[in-house]
């Protein structure tokens, strides 16, 4: 019965809009004495194309009716005031937002950061190099230093090891975007990353360069020594 509504619904709102229906080829009747009753088939497989001056109204239908992971091909840019108003920031999210998302298994109204996700593509399979500080080569504690200091405006220690000592320790289930994460890859506190959500994480590798893992991957879980999360003072 839903569809049938949704059906009316968009014929009757959406102006200018094209409406694609895979259905049934017939319907079927069945006799009841003297009367023919029809069986009602449901229209499955509608797609509806919004035109490019929809308003705020055929938004908030568009809202109620398209659901949460229907990733349009080509992104619309629609006002911050109906993003909110609607709840569908979806629609303004840019190809990066979309390409981080996909690699963290996240919904990608969730990855709001811009500042830190334009810095991680900057420095994107940007190669390991112990003591390296620039584009020819990084090593996992200047990195985590420039993204913290590119998106939040916080400088860190040079070392992994006096980063860990600077920051406040967070267990793993409390651990927010921005946090710090360290693990014991040769003795001690010797490897850093940026947390980024949903078990992620982003650092320098020594083998795929700058690149994002997952705090489960076997290595990195057995290597884990725990989170922190700088104290702005």
């Amino acid at each position: 019965m839903k569809n049938l509504f949704f059906v009316s619904v968009a014929a009757g709102i959406f102006s200018g809009t094209s409406l694609s229906v895979k259905a049934q080829n017939s319907v079927n009747t069945v006799k009841f004495g003297a009367q023919q009753k029809k069986s009602v088939q449901f229209i499955e497989g509608i797609e509806i194309k919004r035109d490019a001056q929809a308003t705020a109204a055929e938004v908030d239908v568009w809202a109620v009716n398209v659901k949460k992971n229907a990733v349009p091909e080509t992104p619309k840019v629609i006002s911050n005031e109906v993003v909110v108003k609607t709840g569908l920031a979806i629609e303004a999210c840019s190809p990066l937002q979309f390409k981080f998302a996909q690699m963290m298994d996240t919904d990608v109204e969730t990855l709001t950061n811009t500042k830190l996700y334009t810095a991680i593509d900057n420095w994107w399979a940007t190669r390991y190099r112990y003591g390296g500080t620039t584009k020819k080569g990084i090593d996992c504690s200047a990195l985590t230093g420039v993204l913290l200091s590119e998106a939040y405006g916080i400088a860190l220690p040079r070392t992994a090891r006096d980063q860990y000592a600077k920051s406040e320790k967070i267990k793993k289930a409390d651990l927010l975007e921005g946090d710090l994460v360290f693990f014991n890859t040769r003795g001690g506190v010797s490897h850093a990353g940026v947390y980024l959500g949903n078990g992620y994480f982003v650092h320098a590798s020594v083998h795929a360069g700058v690149t994002i893992n997952s705090l489960k991957d076997d290595y990195y879980s057995r290597k884990y020594i725990g989170g922190g999360r700088i104290i702005i003072e």
